[in-house]
């Protein structure tokens, strides 16, 4: 049986982006199989390439968000840059730009203009807090909008609010991003027609926020903070183990509590106790109820600890690492990784979760040096090696 083809190839995407919202977007229709042309500033391209050097001399942010792209290195600051863009935009499928409020429109780049020279273009601007309303123009970093949108108020102690440790905001907004532009060309395939798409940081975010907003908005108050605790259920939280490991386990009902007072605490009188019988009594007896469960798993190994708890049948997970995911059995046995070729040699990375049985796997493409295909590119678009070199010269092109 054949294999199917990956669903994006022959979509082509032209992305004026930087940081992570846009270029995380674009690398999701990259792997899909659609071809990306990212556009960058020729003096150092998008500034994440700059963040880190963590990735064998690269930035982390950089490897992750940009596999699989060609990078095109223009001046947009200079008109005969902006016609480069342009011509590039005119045989596109899709355009993704996420530049500061206002800055593509300044440079007739924004998604409504370039829709209405180019019926079937899907544009799609990404902004912090969208193009109208009073936070339109005002600075937009992933931190800033966690805490605009409430998700550090939700998240950490009850002592200490804390931000996400990865950038929820615009990973949020790349998702929508990447759906948007798949509904789009859904839309397009009925109708002919592509036209724009708006995506806000801010909006992204606060969908997300969608428990805890209803839960303040109908009920009366917003979640509390409680670590990796659950605000309503107990036990349900992380506990230290002998070899001084973490176990996060969960009792969803009181069935469970029962198989967990005798099969993993040893204790099976607390099944019916008053005090621990009902969700109700343990989350009013929390302290008490942490208390018996922590000095259980105390005295176990983590593994013998989830050996034990897998056994009677409650759910639990190890509170692993960074080191320890990029371990994990599970990933290697479903043979989640593959190279990424990059300027440094070969980098790992995880296959994207979307996963297509039967057809071509995710096409993981190279991670690109700042103006690698710039030449090729403009000699696909017809321009002669004179004006090219004349281009290169004046710095329009790097």
């Amino acid at each position: 049986m054949s294999t199917q083809p990956l669903p994006l190839r022959g979509i082509t995407v032209v992305a004026v982006e930087q940081a992570v919202s846009a270029p995380f977007a674009t690398r999701q229709l990259a792997d899909l199989g659609a071809r990306v042309v990212k556009i960058e500033r020729p003096d150092g391209g998008d500034f994440a390439r700059g963040y880190d050097t963590a990735a064998g001399g690269l930035a982390s942010h950089f490897v992750w968000c940009n596999r699989g792209k060609e990078s095109v290195a223009v001046d947009l600051k200079d008109p005969r840059g902006i016609a480069v863009v342009r011509r590039l935009v005119a045989g596109a499928d899709v355009f993704v730009q996420n530049l500061a409020q206002g800055a593509a429109a300044r440079l007739g780049l924004d998604a409504a203009t370039l829709c209405a020279a180019h019926p079937r273009l899907i544009g799609v601007d990404i902004s912090g807090y969208g193009a109208g309303g009073p936070y339109a123009h005002k600075r937009a970093y992933d931190m800033l909008v966690q805490c605009e949108a409430g998700l550090v108020s939700v998240t950490g102690t009850p002592e200490q609010p804390v931000k996400a440790g990865i950038p929820a905001a615009d990973i949020a907004a790349a998702m929508y991003a990447f759906s948007g532009v798949l509904a789009a060309l859904v839309r397009r395939g009925t109708t002919g027609l592509g036209g724009p798409v708006e995506i806000s940081m801010l909006e992204s975010l606060a969908e997300w926020m969608g428990h805890p907003l209803h839960h303040g908005m109908h009920g009366g108050e917003a979640p509390a903070r409680t670590g990796v605790a659950h605000a309503v259920i107990a036990p349900y939280d992380a506990y230290p183990t002998a070899d001084g490991g973490q176990v996060l386990l969960s009792v969803q009902n009181d069935r469970e509590w029962r198989r967990l007072a005798e099969q993993v605490l040893g204790r099976p009188e607390l099944g019916d106790d008053p005090a621990f019988a009902t969700n109700t009594a343990r989350v009013a007896h929390r302290a008490k109820t942490d208390a018996v469960v922590a000095e259980a798993l105390a005295g176990l190994a983590t593994a013998e600890a989830v050996d034990r708890l897998e056994a009677a049948g409650i759910a639990c997970a190890r509170l692993n690492s960074v080191a320890d995911v990029a371990a994990h059995p599970q990933l290697a046995a479903r043979d989640r990784w593959r190279e990424v070729d990059t300027a440094v040699g070969p980098l790992r990375a995880m296959l994207p979760p979307i996963t297509l049985p039967g057809g071509a796997e995710p096409c993981m493409g190279a991670v690109p040096a700042l103006g690698e295909h710039t030449d090729a590119v403009l000699r696909e678009l017809g321009v002669p090696d004179g004006e090219r070199l004349e281009l290169r010269r004046d710095g329009v092109v790097a």
